[in-house]
């Protein structure tokens, strides 16, 4: 069902339309999850090393269906928002082409580049095979990838958060199901685990584009709209772009990254493999929390009633932190089990580097869920050079600490480079929201 974002009390609103994306976010990183838990449960720790090694990878190509994905999402909220909806159908087509014809170029690049990646990143000769063949399969999947990203976005525009949240839903547990079937019953190793995903992912993907264009076709417009637009096409890819670039360099930051952590060998990589995994399900979803406000903030900007902007902001500084509270308890008083749940008989350096992990990072998850409220609204005002700048401060912050740190702390100043990256990148994304929204 559609929604109008620009009516109604902000706090309400907003809580009423991130929820069920928090929701979807978790589901979501439960795919990865999963493939983490039956890796190091079923398989061994190797196993779980090569997936979370891969992992870091494929973070790329998800940056660049997440880039579409806020891209079209942005625009189209703007539009609908306005009432333009001859303008609205034609910017889904556009964004669907332009995708399909990026996602084609991606996978070319992949297959072509896949063994120098793990190689310049240094990837252990005992976890090479298992990370080359999940990432193989992974790069196969991107058409899924990318076209449930640009529907979920398409639902999130037109205020609709709860489709996209029962796809993941279902789509998510039989994931975790058919990853042990295929690991236990058929011995499939680490093959097992991407093929399940890759079936999954496909399984949600077909049905998002079926419900998207049944939705698009209720919205009566008066004018036939066009196949492609490129001014379209321009205003999506302004807003895109730096989103795609913010989290590409993220995503080579965290490979650089995990280039040190490998360095310390498979002990340490799969703790981290496995504690990342928790952190990166709370920066995913509080990134996603930002996507919602970025729905509302443009829809509202679309409707000329931009004084509702700043309310929105202060609704999903309250949402956040309200959040955050068990988040932050969970995983400091219960972050042994937590990180135990990914292994079988794991070693002591596995354990108390993942436990150290989410002890050093989660306090500040109060710190960077302000940061990324605040991007949302600038995301959605169209003022992305000063999103990326935040962004970019953080990323060249945390991946120069963990290279200086961990030479004088071991593994533990990789670890303390986050609090320090995000704490810096808040202060200026809080900046430029007052500068350029709230005092406006």
């Amino acid at each position: 069902m559609n929604k109008d974002l620009t009516i109604g009390k902000p706090e309400k609103v907003l809580w009423l339309f991130c929820l069920p994306l928090f929701g979807s976010i978790i589901f979501q990183q439960l795919y990865n999850i999963a493939d983490s838990f039956v890796a190091g449960k079923f398989i061994g720790e190797n196993a779980l090393a090569a997936v979370g090694n891969s992992y870091e990878i494929t973070l790329i190509f998800i940056a660049f269906g997440f880039g579409c994905n806020i891209g079209c999402s942005v625009i189209i909220s703007k539009l609908f928002g306005g009432k333009r909806y001859g303008e609205l159908k034609t910017a889904v087509k556009t964004t669907f082409i332009a995708a399909g014809i990026l996602c084609l170029v991606l996978m070319l690049t992949g297959m072509l580049f896949c063994n120098g990646l793990l190689s310049l990143i240094h990837t252990p000769a005992e976890v090479f095979a298992d990370s080359k063949l999940y990432l193989d399969i992974y790069i196969l999947s991107l058409p899924f990838v990318f076209f449930y990203n640009i529907s979920t976005g398409i639902f999130s525009a037109l205020g609709d958060s709860k489709t996209p949240f029962y796809f993941l839903a279902v789509s998510s547990t039989s994931n975790i199901a058919v990853d042990i079937l295929f690991v236990k019953a058929f011995h499939m190793g680490v093959s097992g685990v991407a093929w399940a995903t890759f079936l999954c992912q496909g399984v949600s993907c077909i049905l998002a584009l079926i419900f998207v264009f049944r939705r698009l076709s209720q919205i009566e417009c008066n004018e036939k709209s066009p196949l492609f637009s490129l001014p379209l096409l321009k205003e999506i890819a302004a807003i895109a772009i730096p989103s795609i670039l913010q989290q590409s360099f993220i995503s080579i930051g965290n490979i650089m990254i995990q280039s040190v952590i490998n360095s310390f060998g498979a002990g340490v990589m799969a703790g981290y493999s496995a504690s990342v995994k928790l952190n990166n399900l709370v920066i995913t979803s509080f990134t996603t929390l930002g996507n919602g406000i970025s729905n509302y903030t443009a829809q509202n900007l679309g409707a000329g009633k931009n004084k509702r902007v700043n309310d929105g902001f202060k609704a999903g500084l309250k949402m956040v932190w309200i959040l955050c509270v068990p988040l932050v308890l969970l995983y400091i008083l219960a972050g042994r089990p937590l990180v135990n749940i990914f292994m079988d008989n794991p070693s002591p350096t596995a354990i108390n580097t993942g436990v150290l992990f989410l002890r050093i990072l989660s306090p500040f998850y109060f710190v960077v869920s302000a940061k990324l409220v605040a991007d949302g609204i600038l995301r959605g005002a169209g003022l992305m050079k000063q999103f990326m700048a935040a962004t970019f401060t953080d990323l060249i912050l945390r991946t120069c600490l963990a290279f200086l740190l961990s030479q004088q702390f071991g593994s533990t100043g990789i670890w303390c480079a986050w609090p320090i990256g995000w704490t810096v990148a808040t202060f200026l994304s809080l900046g430029f929201y007052r500068k350029k929204i709230q005092n406006n």
